[in-house]
C-alpha cells in the first residue's frame, strides 16, 4: 500500500525568512526557554522522520503544504517509533501549532488548516512516572551541601524544590523580586506564563536567607551559576543546571537518583496525605486540571494495598 507523498523541502536557493517561517514564529510564541527547547525538538524529530535525514530540522520545511492525508501519516509514523503515548501526543501538539501558525501567516487556507490539524490524540492511561523522595534522602542531600558558596546555594535550591513542588523551569525563572520573606512566599511563573504564589516552610526560609546573605540583595535571578572561584555569574541557572546540581548532591549523599519531578510528585503526595483538599493542592502546583493533580494521590493505592493485606495465603499443607 502506497502512502501519500510528503511535500518536498523548500528550494534551498530561496530560503524562507525566519519572520515568515511558521517554525520560528511558533517557537518565538512560547514563553519559556524550556518550552522552546522541548517543542523545537519535537518539530525537528518530525522533520527527520519525513526527510529520512538525521541532519534535518523543522526550519524552512513546507509545513503550509501539509494536508490531512500527510498529517494522518505523520501520526502513524510517530506511533510506530515505540514512544510512549504522552511523548507522541507532545509531538502532535507541536505539529498542530506549527500548522496554526502557517494559517495565521496566510500561507494556508482555514479549511486546509482545520482538516490537517484534525488529529485525535493517542489515547492512554498511565500511572505517574517517578519515585517518592523520602525525608531521609532530602536530609542526606542537604548534608552534602555543607561546604562553600555552592553548598549554601544548593541547600537553598533543594529546600525550595522540596517545600514548593515547583518545576525546575519555574525555579530557574525566579528572581529576587519574586521572594517575599514576610509572607514566606515566591511568585512563580508556570506553563503558559500563569503566575501563582507558593510558600516556603520556616526551615526552607532559613536556608534561602543563608544563601541570600552571600548572593546579596541586588536585582537578578534568585539562583545563578557560579564560577570556579565561587563568584556569581550574571545569568540564571538553567533547568538542566538545576537537574545537574540535584543529581550531583544526591550522588555525594550516596542516595539513588531522583529528579526535580520526583520532588514535585512527593510534594503533591504529601499534601494529599495530610488531608489538603484537591483544589488547594492543584493551585499550589499550577496544574490546569484537578484530574492531573489527582493522579498523584497515593491514598487510593494505600487503600488497595491494605485491602490485599486482608487476604491470607494458606500455609503449605499436603492434602490428606
Amino acid at each position: 500500500m502506497s502512502h501519500p507523498a510528503v511535500p518536498a523541502r523548500f528550494d534551498p536557493d530561496v530560503p524562507i525568512e525566519p519572520a515568515a517561517d511558521p517554525y520560528h514564529v511558533y517557537l518565538d510564541s512560547l514563553t519559556s526557554p524550556e518550552s522552546r527547547r522541548t517543542m523545537r525538538g519535537c518539530l525537528d524529530r518530525i522533520a527527520r522522520l519525513l526527510t529520512g535525514s538525521a541532519a534535518s530540522t523543522g526550519e524552512g520545511q513546507p509545513w503550509h503544504l501539509l494536508r490531512y492525508e500527510h498529517t494522518v501519516r505523520i501520526r502513524t509514523m510517530l506511533t510506530e517509533q515505540g514512544w510512549s503515548p504522552a511523548y507522541v501526543n507532545k509531538h502532535l501538539v507541536a505539529l498542530r501549532r506549527v500548522l496554526k501558525e502557517s494559517w495565521r501567516l496566510g500561507q494556508t487556507s482555514a479549511e486546509d488548516y482545520a482538516r490537517a490539524s484534525d488529529l485525535p490524540p493517542v489515547r492512554h492511561s498511565r500511572l505517574p512516572t517517578g519515585h517518592h523522595v523520602p525525608p531521609e534522602v532530602v536530609g542526606a542531600a542537604l548534608s552534602a551541601c555543607q561546604e562553600g558558596t555552592a553548598g549554601i546555594r544548593d541547600a537553598a535550591l533543594i529546600a525550595v524544590l522540596y517545600s514548593t513542588g515547583c518545576r525546575r523551569a519555574e525555579i530557574a525563572g525566579l528572581t529576587l523580586r519574586d521572594y517575599d520573606s514576610a509572607a514566606r512566599s515566591l511568585r512563580v511563573r508556570g506553563k503558559r506564563d500563569k503566575e501563582r504564589m507558593v510558600y516556603l516552610t520556616p526551615d526552607a526560609i532559613a536556608l534561602l536567607e543563608r544563601w541570600l546573605a552571600i548572593r546579596g540583595l541586588g536585582e537578578g535571578p534568585l539562583f545563578s551559576p557560579l564560577t570556579k572561584k565561587g563568584r556569581l555569574r550574571d545569568r540564571p541557572l538553567s533547568g538542566q543546571g538545576i537537574a545537574d546540581i540535584l543529581s550531583r548532591r544526591l550522588s555525594e549523599a550516596g542516595a539513588a537518583r531522583r529528579t526535580a519531578h520526583d520532588f514535585r510528585r512527593t510534594f503533591i503526595g504529601e499534601l494529599l496525605d495530610a488531608g489538603v483538599d484537591l483544589a488547594t493542592a492543584q493551585a499550589l502546583v499550577g496544574h490546569s486540571s484537578p484530574a492531573t493533580t489527582a493522579r498523584y494521590d497515593r491514598r487510593p493505592e494505600k487503600t488497595r494495598r491494605e485491602a490485599v493485606d486482608r487476604i491470607k495465603l494458606p500455609k503449605p499443607r499436603p492434602l490428606s
